[in-house]
């Protein structure tokens, strides 16, 4: 699911940008001496755009594959192995909050 405390946006074409805050000690300094943002921009393709509204928290991998399949058919393809890679990418810079649905 998405955690909270991650402000995102859409444009008007659909695609999601996340608004992560650069917080801590050395990203204050790099912000001070460097001039790096405050804010990063992070902008979704458009199949993660689709995904990322529906990260609720009820739904699991094969149901948002279900949906994503429905919206894109084959160009979806290889679907899963796709939705897994854009799951281990936002788990690497914690942008999920992962849920157990059993």
């Amino acid at each position: 699911m998405r955690p909270e405390g991650i402000p995102w946006s859409t444009d008007d074409k659909g695609i999601v940008t996340l608004d992560i805050a650069n917080r801590g000690v050395f990203n204050r300094i790099a912000q001070k001496f460097f001039h790096k943002p405050k804010v990063t921009h992070v902008h979704l393709d458009e199949t993660g755009s689709f995904v990322w509204p529906l990260l609720d928290g009820e739904k699991n991998i094969i149901e948002l594959g279900k949906m994503v399949k429905q919206r894109y058919g084959e160009k979806a393809e290889p679907l899963y192995p796709r939705l897994a890679k854009f799951f281990q990418v936002l788990d690497s810079y914690h942008f999920l909050k992962w849920r157990d649905l059993r």
